[in-house]
């Protein structure tokens, strides 16, 4: 502890002045002489402390040009900065030609990453039109197999082809990858006939044969498209050409077998894939959990989860919002409640998936009090409901006959940028018809023409069904009609 400040004693006297000034001038001179040593000490000692001041001062005024010089790159790092993105924000509406030949490299690789990225097809083919016109440019196989492989997911596979011929056009020799790109931008869309005269063309390219990952792209388009003829004939063109399936083929067959509700092929594909080394993964587990929940199996799902984690396999968020849902929909709310415990003691963060299930539970169970709470702890997490959350919600209002909350869900859309579907408005229509507002369940088809949704025929045989259960069948039940059976179209 710092020691305070210690008075002087009233009894030392302290020199005057007037005493000080009456001393001799030679003794006063005398006694402020310090010895020879001293002064030689002292003067070594100034010395150094003008040496410690002189690098004081150069270290100082070092970091000051140092923050100048930081401050300066800064800004022009900013301005660099901004000055790219201007100009990736005025590519679209550039056309190759004049003046436009110069542009940095960088800022039009970023923006054609960032638009294929958001898979907006039709800007990124302008910015890569851009990006050919460049002094600098080269063809790079690389950049048209990602474009390729965006036009695909984008179902644009005239594009794709398109562009596949460019490619050649400019010199790039087409590889597999090339290849398989462009295989899965004809099989996502469903042109089954060119993704199999391409797979043909592959097998009489050297260097081009298609590999497991070829295969197994065209399997999942083929399952998406429940023709399980297809499958078959490649799995067997796969076992001519020996090879092997993967994992990722084993887990998009059971994936899809379990969707279709055949669980004979499922277990059979799954038995096939163990008897063949081909390690199953959390995929595999999920997969066949949801097949089997989905059903009702709840045994058969409970006794695989213990199978697969005695296997080695650790489940992940997915695993747990399964079994959510499963036992949710089998009202199985005690173990439902189980996994919820066990998600909170092993830090298992939800996501909006496990929200929804949740909230979708309690709200078939009527527990409204409960669904309502745990909507608002999704909101105090900032997660943003979507579609799926909505829709539970109104199902929920419905069946409870809560006319008032389902116009407070429709505050929250009115607030919010939620994307709806013609899902939601058709659970609407069903909870409005539920509680007899039929006016406004006639309004729904104006609120769909805001949002440029159009009613489906499940749009409108909900709405004949609760017209009809009132007793009333005027020019609105016929106009559903005509619209449902396609005499008269919606204009939205």
């Amino acid at each position: 502890m710092a020691a305070g400040p210690v008075a002087a004693p009233s009894s030392i006297a302290v020199p005057s002045a007037r005493r000080h000034r009456a001393l001799p001038a030679a003794a006063s001179a005398a006694s402020r002489e310090p010895p020879r040593a001293w002064r030689s000490a002292g003067a070594e000692e100034r010395a150094r402390r003008g040496k410690e001041a002189e690098v004081d001062d150069e270290e100082t005024e070092r970091r000051r040009k140092e923050e100048v010089n930081r401050k300066i790159a800064s800004r022009k790092a900013l301005s660099v900065i901004l000055r790219r993105e201007a100009t990736k924000a005025v590519l679209d509406k550039r056309k190759p030609g004049k003046g436009t030949r110069r542009l940095l490299p960088r800022t039009v690789l970023e923006a054609l990453h960032d638009r294929v990225a958001a898979l907006r097809w039709d800007s990124a083919l302008k910015v890569f039109e851009l990006m050919r016109d460049q002094v600098w440019y080269r063809p790079h196989i690389g950049i048209y197999i990602k474009l390729i492989t965006m036009l695909g997911k984008c179902k644009q596979p005239e594009k794709a082809h398109e562009l596949f011929q460019a490619m050649i056009d400019e010199g790039c020799a087409p590889n597999l990858e090339s290849y398989t790109a462009l295989v899965s931008a004809y099989s996502r869309s469903s042109r089954f006939r060119e993704a199999f005269e391409l797979l043909d063309r592959m097998k009489e390219t050297p260097g081009c044969q298609p590999d497991v990952q070829t295969y197994s792209i065209l399997i999942k388009s083929c399952l998406h498209a429940y023709d399980f003829d297809k499958v078959k004939s490649l799995l067997a063109d796969m076992a001519r050409a020996g090879i092997r399936p993967n994992t990722v083929t084993y887990n998009t067959l059971i994936d899809a077998y379990g969707k279709a509700g055949k669980f004979a092929e499922m277990e059979s594909t799954l038995l096939k894939m163990l008897s063949q080394n081909c390690k199953p993964d959390v995929w595999t587990m999920n997969s066949t959990l949801r097949a089997f929940g989905s059903s009702g199996q709840i045994e058969t799902m409970e006794n695989c989860y213990e199978k697969f984690q005695a296997s080695g396999i650790s489940p992940n968020i997915k695993t747990y919002n399964i079994l959510l849902d499963s036992y949710g929909k089998a009202k199985m709310y005690e173990k439902m409640g189980a996994v919820m415990e066990y998600m909170q003691k092993y830090y298992y963060s939800w996501t909006i998936v496990t929200y929804n299930v949740v909230i979708d539970a309690f709200g078939r169970a009527g527990d409204l009090e409960q669904m309502e709470y745990i909507f608002r702890l999704m909101k105090s997490e900032r997660i943003k409901p979507n579609c799926v959350t909505l829709c539970s919600l109104v199902r929920a209002y419905g069946r409870a006959e809560e006319v008032k909350k389902i116009k407070t869900v429709l505050r929250i859309i009115e607030n919010s940028d939620i994307t709806l579907d013609i899902v939601f408005f058709n659970c609407l229509v069903d909870a409005y018809g539920r509680v007899g507002c039929l006016a406004e369940m006639w309004d729904i088809l104006d609120l769909m023409k805001e949002h440029r949704c159009k009613p489906d025929k499940v749009t409108c045989t909900t709405m004949i069904k609760w017209f009809l259960i009132k007793g009333i069948d005027d020019h609105r039940v016929q106009y559903l009609r005509d619209l449902k059976d396609g005499r008269i179209t919606d204009d939205t």
